[in-house]
């Protein structure tokens, strides 16, 4: 067993890039992956990993190793599903990711009610508002906003999001609202960016359909819920999910902007790699949460 926990350390730390990051998420000290890494140099007398202070990649012969113990990971977890498919009591660790925002108000949530009817399945939930790599970083299940761009993973709708622009009245006071989307372009536009993240734009539905709107502003953040802070504080106009400001429209904190010409909604859903969709714990869940997502969009 020890032999394919190193395997397993191995595996994560080189889709990581770093000892502490992989150990981390198996919820091992670096000291301890550290030495699960050893323990396979050791064992097959060769170096897998080349390690500087700022980086960590796989040797010659550590990358062609991480290959086949990928699969080797992946054989065994298969395995392991399909036991659990016929004990019908799932077993093992499922890793989730979603948007901040969304995840924490949403998805977070359906976990404990969850795992209190399968009490062997354990969760990895990672919150980012940047484009997570589903299929490098192990995912089992993402929850997403948006159009999904990679053909290879199962894209499974549970509904359309609205969005809408929102600013305070305080900042509305001060600057006149926009009557207008091209009205936008003499407003400071508070915008979801990320490194790397292409030209940004909001796309508005108009009497001649969805028109793209090339905006700016003096702040942008990968963080969604800090755009909804920024807006609350009086700095500009925000472009949000309906679900996450509907509390502050209705208590008079935002107030929503061109009513008339709302962003396009996005679609919200789950993708899964093909083959992980097989796994009956992630099967379940996904089953779970889908129908408890829902049910909150239908309300």
């Amino acid at each position: 067993m020890s032999y394919l926990e190193s395997l397993r350390v191995f595996v994560r730390v080189v889709e990581l890039g770093s000892i502490t990051s992989g150990g981390r998420d198996l919820r091992l000290s670096p000291a301890v992956a550290s030495n699960r890494i050893k323990d396979l140099e050791n064992r097959f007398g060769v170096r897998l990993l080349n390690r500087t202070t700022r980086k960590l990649t796989p040797t010659e012969i550590g990358r062609a190793f991480y290959d086949n113990a990928r699969r080797v990971i992946d054989t065994l977890d298969e395995a392991e599903a399909l036991v659990s498919s016929f004990s019908g009591r799932p077993q093992g660790v499922i890793r989730l990711t979603a948007p901040l925002g969304l995840g924490r108000r949403l998805i977070a949530p359906l976990i404990p009610p969850f795992c209190k009817e399968n009490p062997g399945v354990e969760f990895r939930l990672r919150l980012s508002d940047r484009n997570v790599n589903i299929v490098e970083d192990a995912i089992d299940l993402a929850f997403f906003l948006g159009e999904p761009a990679d053909s290879a993973l199962k894209w499974r709708k549970i509904a359309d999001c609205p969005r809408v622009l929102v600013a305070s009245p305080d900042y509305l006071s001060r600057h006149g609202a926009p009557k207008a989307p091209e009205d936008l372009v003499d407003h400071n536009c508070l915008l979801l960016r990320y490194p790397r993240s292409p030209e940004f734009y909001w796309v508005l539905q108009t009497d001649d359909g969805p028109q793209k709107m090339m905006v700016s502003g003096r702040f942008d953040t990968d963080d969604g819920d800090v755009l909804t802070t920024w807006a609350l504080g009086g700095e500009g106009i925000a472009n949000r999910p309906l679900y996450e400001v509907a509390a502050d429209i209705k208590a008079g904190r935002l107030v929503e902007v061109l009513p008339q010409n709302r962003p396009l909604p996005a679609q919200f859903g789950a993708l899964t790699p093909h083959r992980r969709l097989q796994d009956p714990k992630v099967r379940m869940f996904a089953d779970f949460a889908v129908r408890e997502l829902k049910k909150v969009f239908d309300r």
